[in-house]
């Protein structure tokens, strides 16, 4: 066994095992790499400096600008608005409260970003609503998580930023526009599945659609979703960065949350900038420790030791495409979000970029596979806030929640293999060429 098999062995092997041990993923990250150094013989002197490295990136800078944008706008009033601009559009339809869930997920997650975020605001509003309307609670709690999933990739969505900082020399404004179509994909699936279980159970129908009713919510709501297309339309229209877009997004959103919709006061400001610097911090230390260890993979060549196993299974790009979908759906099982966007992409997009997949669509394609692995066990985020917002055992909503993984799989599977769901609206809008 050569030096560096057994140093690949050292970085991974430690890795998975503190994983499955339930270390925090920073630690997993870090321990692992100086663990792979020290059998590599190199200093760890490096370690610090690759940590450095890692977040000294212009791009990354919009990461906390969204978050920050994303808490202050999920407590500043507006998800009522949201609930009722949903329920103007979709609420007419059987099992419209579900509709209106999931339409309005569309809505918050292109605000929030954080699918977190929409579960905990949206849930403790949609969950109670719909159990008092004759909603199975289980049911009610299955449609809140999935949806969420929505805003991980509506934009502004800070995951997408990860992704271009870690993919190198991707489009944040070509992720932006990439997300609108497959984020409403995942919503038009899970509106289906909703509808044949509303049928099923015969769940109630809402107030007819009105027109007159329609334009004054959209008219209650255009604050909100205004903060959206300052920050698509001036990143894809080249008048900013998305740093400064993200910047510019964070004062409108405080001047909208304190002085329009009047849901924060400023003691209620600093409690959500406090928010902020608790996820940061987590983010941060996340993107800075995998770093070093992605300079560890890059030293022992894993990437390309990948992308050689995974071709050797088969060179079929049909089948090498559900590996790499397969891949990340069992990561999304054991790991965070970010951390498995920062790791795995430098290994697996030159593999996906080797059977034809344009490293766009691949990123849609890994955020919706990561967004499924915050539903499932052991390591489901948004699962455990949904259950913990219901108040439901956890079992339960797994069980409830399984039609909607096959929704949200077949969403999956038109993304891997119908390139211009992803690509066509960045290709039209010039975002990409």
């Amino acid at each position: 066994m050569t030096p560096e098999t057994v140093s690949t062995i050292v970085l991974l092997g430690s890795f998975f095992v503190m994983i499955f041990l339930r270390f925090p993923i920073a630690y997993s990250v870090g321990i692992s790499t100086v663990l792979c150094m020290l059998s590599m013989g190199q200093n760890l002197v490096t370690l610090p400096q690759q940590m450095v490295k890692g977040v000294w990136s212009f791009s990354l800078m919009a990461v906390p600008f969204f978050i920050t944008m994303g808490v202050l706008m999920g407590t500043g009033g507006i998800s009522d608005k949201l609930i009722a601009l949903a329920n103007s559009l979709v609420g007419w339809m059987r099992g419209g409260l579900a509709m209106v869930n999931i339409v309005a997920s569309y809505f918050f997650g292109g605000i929030s970003g954080s699918a977190s975020a929409d579960t905990a605001s949206l849930g403790s509003i949609l969950i109670p609503m719909m159990v008092d309307e004759g909603y199975d609670p289980d049911f009610s709690t299955a449609v809140t998580i999935t949806s969420s999933c929505e805003g991980l990739l509506v934009p502004p969505s800070h995951n997408m930023v990860i992704f271009a900082t870690s993919a190198g020399g991707v489009s944040v404004g070509a992720l932006f526009m990439a997300g609108y179509i497959p984020g409403a994909l995942l919503a038009i699936s899970l509106m289906i599945g909703s509808y044949i279980l509303s049928v099923k159970h015969n769940y109630p129908k809402g107030a007819p659609f009105s027109l007159k009713n329609f334009i004054g919510q959209l008219g209650k709501s255009i604050w909100a979703l205004l903060a959206v297309l300052i920050v698509v339309v001036g990143v894809v229209g080249g008048v900013f960065t998305a740093t400064e877009s993200a910047a510019i997004a964070v004062i409108y959103s405080l001047i909208v949350s304190v002085f329009i919709y009047k849901g924060l006061d400023w003691k209620g400001v600093w409690k959500s900038l406090e928010q902020c610097i608790d996820t940061l911090a987590i983010v941060l230390i996340l993107i800075a420790m995998s770093a070093a260890f992605g300079n560890c993979l890059t030293l022992l060549h894993v990437p390309a030791k990948a992308a050689t196993f995974i071709t050797t299974i088969s060179s079929n790009p049909v089948v090498v495409i559900l590996l790499l979908n397969l891949i990340l759906l069992i990561l999304g099982m054991i790991m965070d979000m970010a951390p498995i966007i920062l790791i795995a992409t430098p290994i697996l997009l030159p593999v996906a970029q080797s059977v034809g997949l344009h490293p766009v669509q691949f990123g849609i394609m890994m955020v919706l596979n990561c967004g499924i692995g915050l539903l499932t066990p052991p390591v489901g985020a948004v699962l455990f806030i949904g259950s913990a917002v219901a108040k439901r055992p956890m079992e339960k909503v797994v069980k409830a929640t399984l039609p909607f993984y096959l929704c949200m799989i077949v969403a999956l599977l038109l993304l891997s293999f119908v390139p211009s769901i992803s690509l066509w609206l960045p290709r039209l809008t010039g975002a990409l060429a």
